[in-house]
């Protein structure tokens, strides 16, 4: 039954999700909000949506950028390269971030007549992003019920798992992580330096899955 919207960016968990849930999702909903790589990631979300034909659509959040500090939005700071942990990736939080995009989502549900809207944090998001961690999810969940008629319902099923853990159900799916987008510095290929980067090849390998990502720092 088609009764969940989903928040699906572009990048390996979302895509995952996208797969994982196919059967029930009923829309695929990305934002435009100005990060350095939306223009790389988001017309991955379009096509995987298309190949499974789930309407998706793109809502463009133009004002964050203009309002918000983060180095993962335009404008801002260098993307900082290292390892993925809390000291080096505070700076790509973009405050509230999930909060606004689950706020427009559980709004979108409702206006369609669905009763969940799909978000895919995962573990290693925790100590980084305050709007990824287990209490905010359920807490979240629970003013997106109380605030809409349908009592709309967060489901984020991959909140206690590790990435590797996702990419070891898209190998069981057959996704082509390739068709992906992580890296937050949004050139032309991965960097290879940066947090997401870094922690994309981790997962990847422990999965036991060949990366064929494109990786600038392979060429040094």
């Amino acid at each position: 039954m088609k009764d969940s919207v989903i928040i699906v960016s572009g990048g390996m968990d979302s895509i995952t999700m996208l797969y994982e849930y196919q059967d029930r999702i009923a829309l695929g909903i990305s934002f435009d909000y100005g990060s350095k790589h939306n223009a790389r990631e988001i017309p991955f979300a379009e096509m995987h949506c298309q190949r499974l034909g789930i309407p998706h659509i793109t809502i463009p959040l133009a004002f964050m950028p203009k309002y918000f500090t983060s180095s993962l939005l335009t404008g801002g700071d260098d993307i900082p390269e290292g390892n993925y942990n809390e000291a080096n990736m505070k700076s790509t939080v973009v405050p509230f971030r999930n909060g606004i995009m689950l706020s427009i989502a559980a709004g979108i549900a409702e206006s369609h007549g669905l009763k969940y809207v799909m978000m895919a944090n995962h573990s290693g998001d925790h100590t980084i992003y305050p709007d990824c961690r287990p209490e905010f999810t359920t807490l979240m969940s629970e003013a997106l019920s109380a605030g809409t008629f349908a009592h709309i319902t967060l489901l984020a099923p991959y909140t206690n798992i590790s990435k590797a853990d996702i990419a070891r159900h898209g190998k069981e799916l057959g996704i082509d992580y390739s068709e992906t987008w992580s890296c937050y510095k949004g050139g032309a290929k991965h960097c290879g330096r940066c947090g997401t980067c870094r922690e994309r090849r981790e997962a990847l390998r422990e999965a036991g899955i060949n990366d064929t990502t494109e990786y600038e720092d392979e060429k040094e």
